[in-house]
């Protein structure tokens, strides 16, 4: 893998390490991050690491966004974020890692997309951290 995509993974993996009862494997041959992944339970992938996918071009990440969000964000600001192919129709949402999404911004994206798919008792457990 690139350098430029190690740490921009990095950067991601950093963020969702923060966050209670997270876990990592690979799905469909990428990086992707689950919520209350335990034994005997795969979990709820939230969010998605993609370098070139299918020739794209993009370092990526496509996340699971509330209702609402992807068309918003996509609409406001077309150059970082964009409807991925397969999740899109579902409303994720993919941002541009090297379209200059700042830490704050890339925590409170990956907060809304785990909370999106978490157990109530683990977004509770977030809020309340807040």
């Amino acid at each position: 893998m690139p350098a430029e995509a190690e740490a921009a993974f990095a950067r991601v993996r950093r963020i969702v390490a923060a966050l209670p009862e997270t876990s990592e494997r690979t799905s469909h041959g990428h990086p992707a991050l689950f919520v209350a992944a335990r034994e005997g339970r795969g979990g709820r992938q939230f969010a998605h690491l993609l370098d070139d996918h299918h020739g794209d071009g993009r370092l990526a990440l496509w996340i699971a966004a509330p209702a609402g969000a992807q068309e918003a964000l996509v609409d406001a600001a077309p150059d970082r974020f964009f409807r991925p192919p397969y999740v899109g129709h579902r409303g994720w949402l993919g941002v541009d890692l090297r379209a200059g999404v700042d830490d704050d911004e890339l925590t409170g994206l990956l907060e809304d997309a785990y909370v999106t798919v978490a157990p109530a008792r683990l977004a509770r457990a977030l809020d309340e951290r807040s």
